[in-house]
């Protein structure tokens, strides 16, 4: 009974929040600085064109039949149509946005590999010199702006030393060359058999995952180690040492297990700002994800692609803060 109460109390308040994620989202599309049948129609349309645009999508109804309208076409799976591309926005997400889950997911892998044992190293050897340069290295990770990064990684490592592909998700001769499954470049390479072009695109991938994952590790490390000093100064901890337990054992047999379940919603948090905060560098690499679509449709005043993509990221959130509240039960106890 119990366990149904949760699901349902959990079921309730997700709905609420996507509720108030579509009006958040709504209102984006009603209050940006640009008429939407001007942007599809042009400035010199006729004004009897105009007004029948707009009587035909529906903007000169009272704002609460909009909404209603909008609702009704969310739960159809209709996120209206780009201007730009002609194309069912939802179709375009579909399209776009697995080109942005691989780099997210590939950033947030290595970030955690690297960024937890980083965090754990110098919460034991606090006040070290490795303490005070793990220190320096995450500040800067969190200090310098990633497109300065991304520009310089273009400008060293394939501009100058020639090492790297140049932007873009694949080379021109393997485009197209590869049928779309997933939508992940890397693993439709693999299924289809073809090595090539699965070292191209995981060429193209490393420049801008490397990047993404470096800032992302600059967080994980940083609350990693706070993590781990409130931890170790624990009397579990001391008592652990007076048993004689050797130091190993003591850090990652009796510390760690209490900072892991604080890191779950640290790494769910972390990957939901990856799939939504990789416009940067999406665009300085021309990355076809979902941030250079973004951005796209932002300077050409396509609203319809910015209100789904809004919409997307803001229920990327909802879902990852909901999978990090399963998981704190399932690893904590305490947690009733």
């Amino acid at each position: 009974m119990r366990i149904l109460t949760r699901f349902f109390s959990t079921l309730g308040s997700l709905a609420l929040t996507l509720l108030g994620l579509s009006i958040l989202t709504f209102c984006i599309g009603r209050v940006m600085p640009t008429d939407p049948v001007l942007a599809m129609l042009g400035d010199n349309a006729p004004q009897p064109v105009v007004e029948r645009a707009r009587q035909e999508l529906g903007l000169d109804q009272p704002i609460w039949m909009q909404y209603g309208h909008y609702i009704n076409q969310l739960l159809h799976g209709d996120l209206g149509r780009s201007i730009l591309t002609s194309n069912s926005v939802t179709d375009d997400i579909f399209r776009y946005f697995p080109a942005t889950l691989e780099l997210a997911t590939a950033a947030i892998i290595i970030a955690a590999l690297v960024g937890i044992p980083l965090g754990v190293w110098a919460a034991v050897r606090q006040g070290s010199w490795l303490d005070q340069t793990i220190r320096v290295i995450c500040l800067a990770g969190h200090s310098l702006p990633v497109f300065i990064l991304a520009l310089l990684s273009l400008l060293i490592f394939y501009a100058v030393l020639g090492i790297a592909p140049g932007p873009g998700r694949q080379d021109i001769i393997f485009q197209d060359m590869v049928p779309q499954v997933t939508g992940l470049l890397t693993v439709d390479s693999l299924l289809a058999g073809d090595i090539d072009a699965f070292k191209d695109a995981l060429a193209h991938m490393v420049q801008p995952v490397l990047i993404l994952a470096y800032f992302s590790m600059a967080y994980i490390t940083r609350m990693t180690r706070t993590f781990m000093l409130n931890a170790l100064s624990g009397e579990f901890i001391t008592t652990a040492r007076a048993k004689g337990l050797s130091s190993r054992r003591v850090i990652w047999r009796h510390a760690f297990p209490t900072v892991a379940v604080q890191l779950v919603t640290v790494l769910a948090l972390t990957y939901a700002s990856l799939l939504e905060g990789a416009v940067v560098t999406e665009n300085v690499f021309s990355w076809p994800g979902l941030g250079q679509y973004l951005t796209t449709a932002l300077l050409n005043a396509d609203m319809n692609p910015v209100v789904g993509a809004t919409l997307l990221v803001g229920a990327v959130y909802v879902l990852l803060n909901l999978l990090a509240d399963i998981l704190y039960r399932l690893l904590d106890p305490r947690v009733t």
